[in-house]
């Protein structure tokens, strides 16, 4: 059963912690408070589901550096950042980093329930989307030295006849390997089988892109 995601609440105001915790029951959210950046650090766990809600000025470190600090995790709560010190600078270096909100104290009830829900929708889809990938993964795993090289010709577009003579067998042996392919893969067609391979590409492209 999935679990039910949490709005996580950095801040070492207590009045704020409580108030935010109130709000987010208000309307049957599961909360957890933190009055530091490194006792939210001591806990997390990348697994559980939800969103952040983070205060940029603390002591030790600062809410912006612990979103750095998160964003060299591969997976992690999306961030919305709430301040009574807000500057240009500051937010767009917290959106640059990727927070999904930036919002000044004090704010309305509802612009924050509505920024936590957006974040909450954020963190469903890229948790899906690790989640096909992961599966992809599997998938290629389970594919033979010459079934990979079989898929990366037919990812070229090459027919049959052209991968044999490339590979150096036969043309029957060409398209039983190109069957087990699609069978291990959980592919029912080309266009399928290129969606998947696709996916896969365009995430290492990503993971590229943000090192």
């Amino acid at each position: 059963m999935n679990e039910e995601p949490t709005v996580f609440i950095v801040d070492d105001d207590n009045e704020v912690r409580e108030s935010i915790a109130l709000l987010m029951d208000s309307v049957g959210l599961p909360s957890a408070s933190f009055d530091s950046a490194w006792a939210y650090l001591n806990c997390f766990d990348p697994m559980r589901p939800g969103c952040l809600v983070l205060d940029v000025r603390m002591r030790q470190m600062s809410g912006l550096e612990l979103q750095e600090r998160l964003a060299e995790e591969p997976i992690h709560p999306p961030i919305i950042i709430i301040t009574g010190h807000g500057d240009v600078p500051m937010a767009v270096r917290a959106v640059k980093n990727g927070a999904v909100d930036f919002i000044e104290k004090p704010f309305n009830d509802q612009t924050l329930l509505d920024a936590v829900q957006r974040a909450i929708d954020i963190d469903a889809e890229r948790r899906g989307h690790a989640a096909e990938l992961a599966n992809i993964q599997e998938r290629l795993e389970r594919l033979t030295k010459r079934e990979r090289e079989v898929l990366e010709q037919i990812i070229d577009g090459k027919r049959n006849k052209v991968i044999a003579a490339d590979l150096g067998i036969s043309q029957s042996t060409v398209e039983a390997h190109r069957a087990k392919v699609m069978e291990k893969l959980q592919a029912r067609s080309l266009s399928e089988l290129m969606r998947l391979m696709l996916a896969t590409d365009t995430d290492t492209a990503r993971s590229r892109d943000s090192a």
